[in-house]
């Protein structure tokens, strides 16, 4: 037992010098992990215009498993808090995490040995800085490329996101997977954040504040100014004029 402790370790740490690439996926409903049907809307925490997402959502996680598997120098990274208070103090990353377990990895079980869950962000934003972060953590290092897996019609979205962190186009892949069943509704609604977002790209003003803190409903402060201090400006960092100041990325 000893021996193969250490040699997974020894795999570990190899794995974690050869990473050079982040493969991000976000995080849109919590996995109770109470029941024995993982697709089943009661095996999961849903507001009402989510019913019926979750096999779309695993989509959103076997896609990710195969594109880290893709490239062995790549990190998977599932992003999403602990944002509902009825659900208890589970993450969404932590449930995406477990379903990937859950189908065995899809018989590409290396990629659990690069794999991390990030367990803070509240919103698209925090979704791909803190994925960010969280890669820094792990390899002690900043990705040089990051693909970022989520709907679809979030493309907009996460193109102003990446702008506003100045992760340049040829640094960042979006990757939109699917569509959810609703999406005339989705798309309305999607307009309005977009629109919120372009004017408050760092969501420090009331209408994004609000939002992120209804949904940290344990109280839970992100460790990333001390654990990523590089960019300890940019995660303080209100707007809504664009950052200026250096960034690891830049070259």
């Amino acid at each position: 037992m000893e021996a193969d402790t250490t040699a997974r370790n020894g795999v570990l740490r190899a794995h974690r010098r050869n990473l050079v690439r982040l493969v991000a996926v976000t995080g849109h409903a919590i996995y109770l992990a109470e029941h024995d049907a993982p697709l089943d809307d009661r095996n999961w925490f849903l507001q009402e215009y989510e019913f019926g997402e979750p096999p779309l959502l695993l989509e959103h996680i076997r896609r990710g498993v195969e594109i880290a598997h893709a490239d062995a120098t790549s990190l998977l990274v599932f992003s999403g808090g602990q944002s509902r208070a009825a659900a208890g103090p589970r993450s969404e990353a932590e449930g995406y995490w477990r379903l990937a377990n859950r189908f065995d990895w899809w018989g590409l079980n290396e990629v659990e040995q690069r794999s991390a869950t990030e367990g803070y962000a509240r919103d698209s934003f925090e979704n791909l800085l803190f994925s960010i972060c969280r890669f820094r953590e792990w390899t002690g290092e900043y990705p040089q490329h990051v693909d970022l897996l989520s709907w679809e019609f979030k493309r907009e979205r996460f193109d102003l996101i990446r702008g506003a962190l100045r992760l340049l186009e040829d640094k960042f892949t979006f990757i939109g997977v699917n569509q959810p069943p609703d999406l005339a509704a989705a798309t309305a609604g999607e307009a309005r954040a977009v629109a919120a977002i372009a004017l408050d790209p760092y969501g420090s003003g009331p209408e994004i504040q609000s939002k992120r803190n209804a949904r940290n409903p344990f109280h839970l402060t992100a460790p990333y100014p001390l654990s990523c201090p590089e960019i300890q400006d940019l995660l303080s960092h209100t707007g809504p004029a664009l950052f200026t100041g250096p960034l690891p990325w830049d070259s």
